[in-house]
């Protein structure tokens, strides 16, 4: 009889071992679970917060400013967009006047920062102007510097055609540097009224 309840006894305990071993591996599967679930979500967290970081992040400012000048309703710098053209800088500034050369400025082109845009009078010497800015102009604030500037450059100037161009390099190689821009008026055919149209956007720096 002993023997019988101390075999059973023996049965027990292995039973309650086994059991005990299963609950344990049980135990350590589910927290084992758990703490990936909590990265998951720790990582699914971090990857939500950089989306909505980068849906809050602002557009970059594309507004450009441009100077129309000449036969225009009201004539001054305006803002314009990257994708705007030359007509609608034109339009923002009034529209054309009853006198202005409508065909001497190309109206498709597409504008740039510091940008002239000039348009002439009917009968009025010189084409219309849509000044860009190139290296000459970036060094001396936006304007075409009467010192370095070639013939081409001197043409995006308002009534400043091709044969003034070449009159100005010429005065400059026979006379060297010009010293001041009052001193392009000394050039036949840039009297007060042409000097006045183009004074600001020239230096001599």
């Amino acid at each position: 009889m002993n023997q019988i309840f101390k075999q059973n006894k023996r049965i027990i305990m292995i039973v309650f071992v086994a059991l005990a071993a299963v609950a344990y591996s049980f135990f350590q599967s589910a927290q084992k679970k758990e703490q990936e679930g909590e990265i998951f979500n720790l990582e699914n967290l971090e990857t939500t917060s950089e989306s909505s970081n980068e849906d809050q992040t602002e557009p970059i400012n594309s507004t450009i400013k441009v100077d129309v000048k000449g036969a225009v309703q009201s004539p001054g710098v305006y803002i314009g967009k990257q994708e705007d053209r030359v007509i609608d800088m034109i339009k923002i500034a009034g529209g054309f006047t009853e006198n202005a050369n409508q065909n001497a400025v190309n109206l498709a082109e597409k504008i740039q920062d510091q940008m002239v845009i000039y348009v002439p009078k009917m009968g009025e010497e010189g084409e219309g102007i849509v000044s860009n800015n190139d290296s000459n102009a970036n060094a001396s604030g936006g304007k075409v510097n009467l010192n370095s500037a070639d013939e081409n450059e001197l043409q995006t100037l308002p009534g400043i055609g091709p044969s003034k161009a070449a009159s100005i390099v010429e005065y400059r190689n026979q006379n060297g540097r010009f010293k001041n821009i009052d001193e392009l008026k000394n050039i036949t055919g840039i009297g007060e009224k042409t000097f006045e149209k183009l004074k600001d956007s020239i230096t001599v720096n």
